[in-house]
């Protein structure tokens, strides 16, 4: 079995977890979102919920981008792993926001500030080391809202790529996502208080770790390399 099956595996595995646990503690567990005490708007948990969403969200387009522009299996097989299982995430995510009667956007606070209040105990070290970042803090530009988020700019190039050119782009993009998500998903497993975001967050750490090294193997079956 290849590396990309395992990786396959393994995300729907994940998924089927924290969906199930998700279900089980909406039931009433002790430890479910709604029996913690609820998060306020500009709480950490609330803040990754909104901007992981947001997060997720570029990644389930720029899958299905690269679906539609390559006819390698192995490609195509890791974008429709990733947009399921980040949609599926995502759906979670603003399903606890409903729950805890939050906005699903925030107009008084810029993305990634609740990572910010946390300092250096969120991963803001992680973030001054990624391209686009300016005194410890994510510089929004061309669309890019948070670490690791393509541009308006590639997403286009992205858009009207084929073949190989369209596979090397989007795992590029995809590794830079990745790396942004991870250090978000980190900063929320240190801040976050329910428990059971905490776990989906530790869970994103693990899988999204995994697919980088999977990403960094097709890049360099390529004749490529991340771009960071």
């Amino acid at each position: 079995m290849t590396r990309t099956s395992w990786a396959a595996i393994t995300a729907v595995v994940l998924a089927l977890l924290f969906a199930g646990a998700a279900t089980v503690a909406s039931a009433g567990s002790d430890d479910s979102p709604r029996a913690a005490a609820t998060p306020t708007a500009d709480s950490a948990d609330a803040g990754f919920a909104r901007d992981m969403a947001v997060h997720h969200q570029q990644a389930v387009e720029m899958s299905f981008l690269v679906r539609d522009s390559t006819d390698d299996e192995e490609v195509r097989r890791l974008a429709y792993d990733i947009a399921n299982t980040q949609a599926n995430q995502r759906g979670m995510l603003l399903g606890w926001l409903d729950m805890w009667d939050l906005p699903k956007v925030s107009t008084d606070q810029k993305p990634m500030a609740w990572m910010e209040r946390g300092g250096e105990h969120a991963g803001m070290d992680d973030m001054a080391g990624m391209e686009g970042m300016d005194h410890g803090g994510h510089e929004v530009r061309d669309g890019s809202l948070m670490p690791g988020m393509a541009t308006k700019t590639e997403l286009e190039t992205l858009r009207t790529a084929k073949g190989e050119k369209a596979e090397i782009l989007y795992l590029q993009l995809m590794t830079d996502h990745h790396k942004g998500g991870v250090m978000m998903a980190r900063g929320c497993a240190d801040l976050c208080t329910v428990d059971t975001e905490k776990a989906l967050a530790k869970g994103m750490v693990t899988a999204q770790q995994s697919e980088l090294d999977l990403m960094a193997d097709l890049l360099k079956a390529r004749g490529a390399k991340p771009r960071t």
